[in-house]
């Protein structure tokens, strides 16, 4: 299958970046990017500050292990949720749209 070549303008990106539906494209994106990114952020600055600073917590067992282990493997698993509900809010809520502008503007040339 072959991509189809499109030759559009520098004016005509800027009018799409400017309009509406591209704009509401990137709040869709950050309504969900930048709320997670910080709460992410804050839970691993947790889990760095309190190893560093509190190594007598982290070494307390756990479960066959000892808490730090288990924070550790809490910011993997928490890496997975985090991917595998922004893959389900992009599929439902973005690449729609930025599908919808795509062709919009390859239907342009």
């Amino acid at each position: 299958m072959s991509v189809p070549v499109v030759s559009l303008t520098p004016e005509e990106f800027v009018a799409t970046q400017r309009s509406d539906e591209f704009q509401a494209l990137r709040r869709a994106h950050r309504r969900f990017t930048f709320p997670v990114s910080v709460a992410f952020f804050a839970w691993y600055l947790f889990y760095v500050v309190t190893a560093t600073f509190y190594p007598e917590a982290m070494a307390q067992p756990a479960a066959g292990m000892n808490v730090g282990m288990w924070l550790g493997i809490a910011q993997f698993a928490t890496t997975f949720a985090i991917t595998y509900l922004y893959v389900g809010y992009a599929n439902k809520n973005i690449e729609p749209r930025a599908a919808a502008i795509r062709e919009r503007m390859e239907g342009q040339a």
